[in-house]
């Protein structure tokens, strides 16, 4: 790891640029939010149980919401990705190792998160909706192939890459291995997450908060671009 390979992106702290970075993240992250908010909001029926119950506050989504949600994806999330690597200057200079391994996370992210799980799952909801017009009987058992076949790899593969990202900006972040202050962690995408997740359980069966929840990553990547903006000036202090 003594030879770090840039592939073509540099590893300058340029704060300019970074900042760039992050403001573009935030409205890369708005955009893919608003089409989440679109697909999720909607309420379950509590008559219902397991993936079925969590499929029939889809049902209601018109073809036109699922294209509008489809379009914010695709286009946003690889904008958010890209500008991961603002974070990634940010460890390439003092840790090599960490923006190594960090780089891979965003590549990997980049590659499944737009076509491997966003449209699979706009994809899923509009097969078990046509297939609840034509044949209710088999629509359930349609859904959960489409899904195994068509969205389980590219949701474990973006889920191996996703978990990496997140595991080196956690430790770079507490090593000092950034211009950052060691607490700055918790700018990261699993507090706000989870935080998300768990207030949805104590709201209940709650359109909003559905809508709010379908849209956790962005929310975790709001919380990540927007904290280390606000953090930034002073870690440029301390450089």
């Amino acid at each position: 790891m003594n030879h770090f390979n840039r592939i073509g992106i540099d590893d300058t702290l340029d704060w300019n640029r970074i900042r760039k970075l992050f403001l573009i993240g935030i409205f890369a992250a708005l955009m893919v939010l608003v089409g989440d908010m679109l697909l999720g909001f909607g309420v379950e029926d509590e008559t219902l149980h397991g993936l079925e119950r969590s499929f029939s506050r889809f049902i209601a989504r018109s073809d036109r919401t699922l294209f509008w949600s489809s379009l914010l994806g695709i286009i946003g999330i690889p904008l958010e990705c890209l500008c991961y690597f603002g974070i990634y200057r940010l460890m390439a200079e003092r840790s090599p190792r960490h923006a190594h391994a960090y780089r891979s996370g965003i590549l990997g992210c980049l590659t499944f998160g737009g076509c491997g799980v966003h449209m699979p799952c706009l994809a899923i909801v509009y097969v078990y909706k046509r297939m609840l017009e034509v044949a209710p009987e088999r629509a359930y058992d349609t859904m959960l192939q489409f899904g195994l076949y068509f969205l389980l790899p590219g949701m474990i593969l973006f889920l191996i890459f996703w978990t990496v990202l997140c595991a080196v900006q956690i430790s770079a972040f507490a090593r000092g291995c950034t211009p950052y202050p060691k607490w700055c962690w918790i700018f990261s995408l699993p507090l706000p997450m989870l935080t998300v997740q768990i207030v949805r359980l104590l709201v209940g069966n709650h359109a909003v908060m559905y809508a709010v929840s379908a849209g956790w990553i962005s929310v975790g990547n709001l919380w990540m671009f927007g904290g280390l903006l606000l953090m930034m000036k002073k870690a440029q202090n301390t450089v």
